[in-house]
Order: C-alpha cells, then sequence, then structure tokens
C-alpha cells in the first residue's frame, strides 16, 4: 500500500483557506485547457510531512508505531497558512507560516521513522511545508522563454494570504490510492492519529 505522514489543518483553517480561493476561481468544474489551474478537492488537503511509498502490509504495523514515537518525542507546533507559490511550473501550494522550524523538525521525524522501518528514506528533506490547492495542465513551452500559466498568476494573487494559526498536535498516517478518488483523483484513507508530543 502507498502510504505518507501528514498534517491535517482544522476545519476553521480550511474555511479561511475556502474563502481565499473561491476569490480566484476555487473550485472550478469546467474542462480543463491547457495552462488552466485543476483544483484539488477540499477533502485531499493536507500537508505531507513524509512520503513513504508502497509499503508491505507486513510493514503497516511498525511504521505506524515508529511515527507515533517520533511524533511523541516532538513538540507541537503552532502553525498557519501564509503565501503561495508554484513547484515544477505546475503545482500551486499554499505555504506554512508560524512556527516553520517546528514543522520542518516534524517532517524530519516522520521521514526519519519511515527510515528506520522501510531502511529508505526520501531522498531530500522537506524543507518548505506546504499544502497543494492546485496542478496546472500543461502548456506548451517556447526555447525562447517559458510560458506562463494561470498557476503564477494564481500564486501572485494568493502571495500575501496569511490564515488562522492552529496548534499542530497530531500526525496523520494516511493511504493513498491514486486515481480512486473525486474525478479520477486520489483517495485518501486516514489509517492512524499519532499525538504530537506526549511525554
Amino acid at each position: 500500500m502507498r502510504l505518507f505522514a501528514a498534517v491535517r489543518p482544522p476545519a476553521v483553517v480550511f474555511d479561511h483557506l475556502a474563502t481565499a480561493l473561491a476569490g480566484v476561481g476555487w473550485p472550478g468544474t469546467g474542462p480543463s485547457s491547457p495552462g488552466a489551474v485543476r483544483w484539488t478537492a477540499r477533502e485531499n488537503w493536507h500537508i505531507t510531512l513524509a512520503f513513504y511509498g508502497e509499503v508491505p502490509d507486513g510493514a503497516l504495523e511498525p511504521v505506524a508505531e515508529a511515527l507515533a514515537a517520533r511524533a511523541a518525542i516532538s513538540d507541537p507546533v503552532e502553525a498557519r497558512l501564509r503565501g503561495a507559490g508554484v513547484f515544477s511550473g505546475r503545482t500551486l501550494w499554499i505555504g506554512t507560516g508560524g512556527d516553520t522550524g517546528g514543522l520542518v523538525a516534524l517532517c524530519h521525524e516522520a521521514r526519519e521513522a519511515g527510515a528506520e522501518v522501510l531502511g529508505r528514506a526520501e531522498e531530500r528533506e522537506r524543507a518548505r511545508p506546504h499544502l497543494t490547492v492546485g496542478r496546472q495542465v500543461p502548456v506548451a513551452r517556447s526555447r525562447r522563454r517559458p510560458s506562463r500559466g494561470e498557476a503564477d498568476d494564481l500564486a501572485h494573487a494568493l502571495a500575501v494570504y496569511e490564515g488562522p494559526s492552529w496548534e499542530v498536535t497530531e500526525v496523520l498516517l494516511v493511504r493513498s490510492q491514486p486515481g480512486r478518488g473525486a474525478g479520477g483523483g486520489p483517495l485518501y484513507e486516514d489509517l492512524g492519529s499519532h499525538v504530537v508530543g506526549r511525554h
């Protein structure tokens, strides 16, 4: 099964973000033309801490236990959603503010939990925690200059966004089933919730 560790902000944070995104066209349902953004479903919004990839069924419990242990020795984090950007010219994200160092530390602990059990970890550490809100339909690129699409414009419009703060007190272990969710997107299933800072 395909697993990752994540933080899911509370409903009040999502409500605030949804209001801001509605001002720039979310949740648009029409056909996606090249350069347009295909929005992610609200029920799929999360901040990925670590991606474990395909994990054998027998490793599920050890991964969950390792993640729980790492979460327990971490400090709760005061976080907020803040700003926006685009990765690789196509992934539109909302960034994080508040105790970003604490959130990056949580990413490190979640990554190490997977490494302990699976003997492997993501090649890169997550230094910029974020929440993905859309993906741009590929556009043709010129040899002279890169094409600019809707994601860039939306990121510019959302650059000053700042949502309410919340305390991160749990880390989720989530199963991802690509193509099984609404509109052919992924289906996410929470397999466990682990308390941050339980001593």
